[in-house]
């Protein structure tokens, strides 16, 4: 797709990028520090999620699942990087099926997801629940010792949108509790959050190219608004009950952000 091939643009820009002529290392700080807090609300939803599904309450656990995974989404550029992790906490069964395994295999958020809303039970799912937290909290103990570098905030913000792109406005990211608009809307704030930490630096570089992602930004946020039926918090209505219309108008809105997106990389020219 259109952000795949952007994606791999920024990264061989990024790669070809001689010494940076910005100092950017109070961004890169305060990106980590935003990450670190992302986890430990993490850990904390984590938490009160297992102890919903220890104590039998399915529409609890049910209501809490959609919001703690918005923690991990915003947070996934640093979260992703470490590789046995993060299939632990977020494989679906269909990316294990891509490597030759199954359900035995499976573990984190997405198969209680599956027990959830296919069995409307919590019953079963105190192995993988315990297994869930124990991984979170080792996330939480490996992440500030991530590297930070404002290569890989820019290269993170357009893998973000493309995470929207390929399996978020597709609908197979959640794909039994159809929940994918709360994980959207956390990629679309984990990437606002890189450049918004980047904003006054790109204000001397290019004014114009920081007022077109604001738009952008803007222009989505407004879209996914429409699906939201709170205006102070997150309650998304099922992705299912969206038309094909909708989810078009998604992922346009999603590529044209990406585009300006990408040229964060001006940052690092001198």
């Amino acid at each position: 797709m259109r952000l795949k091939f952007i994606a791999a643009l920024i990264s061989s820009l990024l790669l070809s990028t001689p010494a940076m002529a910005a100092d950017l290392s109070k961004e890169t700080k305060d990106y980590k520090d935003f990450v670190v807090a992302q986890i430990d609300e993490l850990v904390t939803h984590t938490e009160s999620f297992v102890d919903a599904l220890k104590a039998g309450d399915v529409e609890k656990a049910k209501a809490i699942y959609p919001q703690a995974r918005m923690y991990y989404e915003r947070s996934e550029p640093i979260a992703e990087s470490f590789g046995d992790l993060d299939p632990r906490i977020d494989a679906r069964l269909a990316d294990l099926e891509e490597e030759g395994k199954g359900e035995k295999d499976w573990s984190g958020f997405h198969k209680i997801e599956k027990v959830l809303w296919e069995q409307n039970t919590t019953k079963g799912t105190e192995e993988t629940a315990d297994q869930l937290l124990k991984d979170v909290k080792e996330l939480r103990a490996k992440i500030p010792t991530a590297e930070v570098t404002p290569e890989l905030m820019i290269t993170g913000a357009v893998d973000l949108l493309n995470e929207v792109s390929t399996s978020k406005v597709t609908g197979e990211e959640d794909i039994f509790s159809k929940t994918d608009l709360y994980d959207f809307k956390a990629n679309i704030e984990g990437a606002e959050k890189i450049y918004e930490l980047f904003k006054p630096e790109l204000l001397k570089k290019d004014a114009k190219l920081s007022a077109k992602i604001e738009q952008h930004f803007k222009e989505v946020n407004d879209l996914l608004q429409t699906y939201n039926r709170s205006t102070s918090g997150y309650d998304y209505v099922p992705y299912n009950t969206l038309t094909e219309k909708d989810t078009k108008a998604l992922a346009e809105a999603v590529n044209k952000l990406g585009e300006p997106l990408a040229q964060l990389g001006v940052l690092l020219e001198k």
